[in-house]
């Protein structure tokens, strides 16, 4: 894979990781993911912080793409963007193919050494 086409995927899972790295920004997604699109304020309801933090921490969740907002009426409804936690997810799997890879390098040289 080109240098610039790995950065570029780097840089990706990195906005993805660290707008997942939040608690609330965390709680906003399962709650998303269990209980489907809901509005600002029904997202706030009950949460520890201002319905103004939600709202930020929705738009880092946004940038992410991890959701994506709409009007209806008034109100704006939040959705989650699923195919962004598959991405989560082959991120990690990419890291965990790597770390076979050095722990399988590790262990022939260990056995090389020994024989």
């Amino acid at each position: 894979m080109p240098r610039q086409a790995s950065a570029a995927r780097v840089k990706q899972a990195a906005a993805l990781f660290h707008a997942l790295g939040d608690p609330t920004r965390l709680s906003l997604v399962q709650r998303l993911s269990s209980k489907g699109p809901e509005s600002t304020a029904g997202l706030s309801e009950g949460a520890a912080v201002s319905r103004q933090a939600i709202s930020k921490h929705l738009r880092v969740l946004s940038d992410a793409g991890l959701v994506l907002s709409f009007r209806e009426g008034r109100e704006r409804i939040w959705k989650l963007k699923p195919n962004r936690l598959q991405d989560a997810r082959a991120a990690i799997n990419h890291i965990d193919a790597l770390w076979d890879e050095a722990l399988d390098r590790l262990q022939a040289h260990v056995e090389a050494a020994d024989s």
